[in-house]
């Protein structure tokens, strides 16, 4: 009877062992599991607060560099509907981006002689051709062999959705008269003039073409 208490006794402090060893390691299995967790969380947390501080270093950064670009280099104003050849030149000489030249008149007439960087784009064609390959929001300054195609041309372009179009006044001839950079086969045989090679002559005829009226 006694051996049999003893027995008892055993197996019940064996049971009790084992409870308390699973319930330790239970519970330090599951403190572990909320350490993992609350690290995770944590770097969660701070990787998320380095984004958010990159981002708005970035767009610091950003606003700063607008700031001063806006300062140096004012945004063009809206294009007129007309615009005479001293306002394309200017835009051409200070190099100010964003804007297309089309010539309208025939491809022969315009391998003959063109604006400097003008495209090819027969008043026949223009719309066809202008609509896939030019934003309707872009400046946009075309001239044809007179003044009534120029207009004719820049109407069919605003009838077509584009929002900036400007007839340039006088065309080809109003823009040699000023001395606009031109290109073409009978231009090139055209003789340099001495401001093709002088800066101080360059300078002294771009200040007297300004005055020009044509």
């Amino acid at each position: 009877m006694e051996e049999n208490k003893a027995v008892e006794s055993v197996k019940d402090a064996a049971d009790s062992a084992k409870d308390t060893a699973q319930s330790a390691a239970k519970n330090v299995g599951d403190s572990a599991k909320d350490a993992a967790d609350s690290a995770k969380n944590t770097a969660q947390s701070a990787a998320k607060n380095v984004a958010d501080a990159a981002n708005k270093a970035g767009q610091a950064g950003k606003n700063a560099v607008n700031n001063v670009v806006g300062d140096v280099i004012p945004s063009q104003p809206p294009i007129d509907a007309q615009s005479d050849v001293h306002v394309l030149k200017s835009r051409l000489e200070w190099g100010e981006p964003a804007f297309t030249i089309l010539d309208v008149r025939d491809r022969t007439t315009y391998n003959e002689g063109h604006i400097m960087g003008s495209m090819a784009m027969p008043i026949d064609e223009l719309v066809d051709r202008a609509t896939p390959s030019l934003a309707k929001s872009r400046d946009i300054y075309v001239y044809g062999a007179n003044d009534q195609e120029t207009n004719q041309a820049a109407q069919a372009l605003r009838s077509a959705g584009f929002e900036h179009v400007s007839a340039l006044k006088g065309g080809l001839a109003a823009w040699k008269a000023v001395g606009g950079p031109t290109e073409g086969i009978v231009e090139s045989m055209t003789p340099a003039g001495a401001d093709d090679y002088n800066v101080v002559d360059r300078l002294k005829n771009h200040a007297e073409t300004q005055n020009k009226n044509v």
